[in-house]
């Protein structure tokens, strides 16, 4: 089983790039990002509360995200592994995905980090509201989530390097050159 986390601030292409990670590796996707959104769309207590975070910029708590993916992991007991795609986002989480894994007798074998300036960033995310209606990805609330990124989720990166598991990948170029950048370092993978 290989486990890879995808990590970038909103807007570095994850998910774009997740999509052709899962195809090429036949991994399971779990995307925070998406869980979240479909427990919004549903209505349910869970989203309602995410989704008042999400209008303002903030993350949702790490007890809801970890039961969230624990019970989509659920969903793919015979999978190849997984690509987790904006999670971990807090120490915490990554330490509780560490737990979650060795229950599952594997563990996370890599990180690979997109790094995009963030001025980059911003552009991609207001493009994205203008053609995807998104109204949480105003111009005040994207530059609120980069500083609960920097302050909270830049740490994991430490996390993984210390487990000598992190890769900075450029996420500046075509799709296809950040995507063999990605690849790269999969196919070197013990």
């Amino acid at each position: 089983m290989m486990n890879i986390v995808l990590f970038g601030p909103p807007g570095s292409g994850k998910g774009t790039q997740s999509k052709r990670l899962q195809e090429k590796y036949h991994l399971s996707y779990i995307s925070t990002g998406d869980v979240i959104r479909e427990q919004i769309a549903k209505g349910t207590p869970l989203g309602l509360q995410v989704k008042n975070l999400s209008e303002q910029g903030i993350l949702a708590p790490d007890e809801l995200v970890i039961k969230l993916l624990e019970s989509k992991m659920d969903e793919s007991p015979d999978t190849k592994g997984f690509l987790f795609d904006g999670f971990p986002r807090t120490h915490a989480q990554a330490e509780a995905l560490d737990r979650l894994l060795d229950q599952r007798n594997t563990a996370v074998h890599t990180m690979l980090a997109l790094d995009v300036p963030q001025e980059e960033l911003l552009n991609r995310l207001l493009k994205r509201a203008e053609i995807e209606g998104r109204k949480d990805d105003t111009e005040e609330v994207i530059r609120k989530r980069f500083v609960e990124y920097e302050q909270k989720t830049m740490p994991v990166i430490d996390f993984y390097r210390k487990q000598e598991k992190y890769h900075r990948i450029e996420g500046v170029g075509s799709m296809e050159a950040i995507f063999q950048r990605l690849c790269q370092v999969i196919d070197t993978l013990p």
